[in-house]
């Protein structure tokens, strides 16, 4: 079962990943966006953990959702929107129990990322972070690790793909040989959420 200390722990791991990763990810963002995924994403998640020590939730849902919430008030750009819907999607559909299994979470994320999806207006295969997540929603049937597998191996596969979505779009042929960032910010969600499963 993942209890609220679980879910907090992923979120830790989630921001120091994008601490980690800050500088590639706007790299990335520099090639087909505005330079600023990395930065953006540093700031929102920055954030999410403070938010997390001075007002620490009860369950695993409203953790989620305060996450989500503090993403959308703290990063520019659409990368607030889509990630907070993301995490407070998800949060919501967990409800109120103290504890949620993997198949719950699993079925929680499905929702969250239908919602990016529709925000977003986003399919598989547009070149934009909805590549890595729905393989990994798909995959966490199986294992965390498989999930984690699964998004990195998404978005690995927008390197070739011409961008429908987003700032990218605008590019037309030249968003095709580059790595999607938000497809990459969000295997690193989910790689977080393996760790924190694997600890």
């Amino acid at each position: 079962m993942l209890d609220v200390d679980f879910f907090r722990r992923w979120l830790r791991a989630a921001a120091a990943a994008v601490e980690r990763e800050a500088g590639r990810l706007t790299e990335l963002d520099s090639a087909i966006g505005d330079a600023d995924h990395g930065s953006n994403l540093q700031r929102g998640f920055r954030a999410v953990t403070a938010a997390l020590e001075s007002e620490p939730p009860e369950t695993p849902g409203a953790t989620l959702i305060l996450a989500g919430r503090q993403l959308i008030s703290t990063v520019g750009g659409a990368s607030g929107p889509l990630y907070g819907t993301l995490l407070r999607r998800t949060g919501k559909a967990l409800g109120d129990s103290a504890e949620v299994t993997a198949e719950q979470l699993a079925e929680a994320l499905g929702a969250g990322v239908a919602a990016v999806a529709q925000l977003g207006g986003a399919k598989a295969g547009d070149k934009t972070m909805i590549d890595a997540l729905e393989p990994a929603v798909a995959a966490l049937g199986t294992s965390f690790a498989a999930a984690a597998t699964a998004a990195d191996e998404g978005a690995v596969a927008t390197v070739p793909l011409l961008a429908r979505k987003g700032r990218a779009s605008y590019l037309g042929e030249r968003s095709i040989g580059h790595q999607d960032p938000g497809a990459t910010s969000s295997a690193l969600l989910i790689a977080a959420l393996a760790a924190t499963a694997g600890e």
